[in-house]
């Protein structure tokens, strides 16, 4: 896919602004009007060459001479009625280069999985036709991300 050079601009201020892949997805979809799966629009931001911004927490505490624990590999977010978490699975599903499991705040929870080809998909439950809300996969793909990151994927 070809970007102009006031795209790139833009994709990059977004960046540097502190939005995550998954808000970068989100916008260019909005504003491009393009769909781009979520390891596309991480490979974009490699071929960019566009440093991520540090979240103020991991900043503070680098400053503060504190290490940090990565190897945690759940996020939980305080939002809406309840907690969006995520985790990773030890030992991964066949034909998935990552996968895990996600809790959403109204207490369902779901398999994920992040193909080969960079397609991240939810793994149907107990209930086949449940769909989470809006604000919980925003808060999910933020958190997978973070989760990714410090994972080293």
């Amino acid at each position: 896919m070809k970007f102009s050079d006031e795209q790139k601009a833009i994709i990059t201020s977004w960046i540097q602004c502190g939005d995550s892949l998954a808000d970068v997805q989100r916008r260019l979809s909005e504003e491009f009007q393009l769909t781009m799966t979520y390891m596309d629009v991480r490979f974009l931001v490699d071929d960019l060459d566009i440093s991520m911004a540090e979240p103020e927490a991991e900043v503070k505490a680098q400053d503060d001479d504190i290490e940090l624990e990565a190897t945690d590999p759940e996020i939980v977010d305080e939002g809406g009625q309840g907690a969006v978490t995520v985790d990773v699975d030890a030992i991964m599903q066949p034909g998935s280069l990552v996968s895990g499991t996600v809790k959403f705040s109204d207490g369902v929870s779901l398999g994920w999985q992040l193909s080969s080809a960079g397609q991240l998909g939810l793994i149907p439950g107990d209930d086949p036709a449940y769909r989470p809300s809006p604000e919980d996969v925003q808060s999910f793909q933020s958190q997978l991300e973070e989760v990714l990151r410090k994972k080293g994927f």
